[in-house]
């Protein structure tokens, strides 16, 4: 590699350096003729005789000079060359090694970056593209490593229902109920795992119409009344003055709703309240789901809508929770045309909200 570019360059430059050499040759001529013309008016008739010794003169001395720095410049253009053809090959060979570090899975390495030209810009586009990859990579692992243990209690319940089953200890109706309910948190979250890759693919199916924000927060409201009235928590739905239209997919609005209703419901204790409202925001409605648990701290906030991530870890989905209601709320509110942020407070409690933009004529 570096040996053509060093001979590519090398050509280029000594070319251009001839071309202008026999350029000047030529056209040097054209300048000097009027003097000559001049010193021969001055010397008198005699000069006419003088004119092509001259002329003869003035062209050796230019051919001489000319061939003179020929030497000089070629040495100067093969170190340009060489330099340039030295940068390009070393940084070609870089790239092709991190091309093939990172084929070989090695996310973590990264080249030097030089200076401010094509190939340092070249460089650090590359590392770019590196850390996105390591990036998805370590999601990739923590994704495999948050099913197997989303998986893994379920299937310890299947596993000793069915050992219990096999040595008498349980009656079969029971135990079939209790290995009924473990398959059906095993479906539920395969089917949310389903769906939150369709969401972040954004692939996930979208029917949007014009809504009536009041309609939708009375429907998820009488969805939850009870499950909340079993759990000894207070569902609240906050009055709404007029609110326009907004445009969304009235499932996936209420699937929205659910996910944050029961998100609220497992971190609010008994005695507690959760709050349904919505009202006109800057570009369409905001609607906000409040609750009266401990609160999030800050440090958490920021990846709470990450899959499976949990500000307690040591807490259980034994609740029910599949860990990734809130990424998928927050990826059906964006497929929608619309925004969802947190605000929480330790000790009194967190209030997720979305946006949703207003219904188009």
């Amino acid at each position: 590699m570096f040996t053509r570019l060093f001979l590519t360059h090398l050509l280029a430059a000594l070319v251009a350096l001839v071309a202008l050499l026999g350029f000047a040759e030529w056209l040097a001529p054209r300048f000097y003729q009027s003097h000559i013309e001049q010193m021969v008016a001055a010397i008198g008739p005699q000069g006419h005789e003088l004119h092509a010794d001259l002329e003869r003169g003035l062209r050796s001395t230019l051919t001489a000079a000319w061939l003179a720095s020929l030497p000089l410049a070629g040495l100067l253009a093969a170190g340009t060359a060489w330099v340039v053809s030295r940068r390009v090959s070393q940084g070609v060979r870089l790239l092709a090694h991190g091309s093939r570090s990172i084929a070989q899975g090695h996310y973590h390495d990264r080249l030097p970056v030089h200076g401010r030209d094509e190939l340092a810009s070249l460089a650090q586009d590359f590392n770019r593209m590196a850390e996105a990859l390591e990036r998805v990579e370590q999601s990739r692992v923590e994704l495999i490593g948050s099913v197997a243990h989303e998986l893994r209690t379920p299937l310890a319940g299947l596993q000793g229902y069915a050992e219990a089953l096999a040595d008498g200890v349980l009656p079969p109706e029971q135990a079939a109920g209790r290995i009924s309910h473990e398959v059906r948190a095993m479906r539920r979250l395969v089917e949310d795992l389903s769906l939150v890759s369709r969401v972040e693919a954004r692939a996930v199916e979208i029917r949007p119409q014009a809504l009536d924000p009041a309609a939708a927060l009375r429907r998820a409201a009488e969805r939850f009344e009870l499950v909340f009235a079993e759990q000894g928590v207070a569902l609240r739905l906050e009055p709404c003055g007029p609110l326009p239209a907004v445009w969304g997919d009235p499932e996936r609005l209420q699937q929205v709703l659910s996910n944050l209703l029961a998100n609220a419901l497992r971190h609010t204790p008994p005695g507690g309240e959760v709050g349904l409202k919505a009202e006109p925001a800057r570009g369409g409605v905001r609607f906000s789901v409040r609750d009266t648990g401990p609160g999030i701290p800050p440090e958490h906030q920021a990846r709470v809508f990450e899959r499976f991530y949990r500000v307690d870890s040591a807490r259980s989905r034994q609740d029910g929770g599949s860990g990734v209601g809130l990424t998928i709320a927050k990826g059906l509110v964006e497929a929608m045309g619309g925004t969802m942020g947190l605000e929480s407070e330790v000790g009194r409690g967190s209030t997720f909200w979305f946006t949703l933009p207003p219904a188009r004529s």
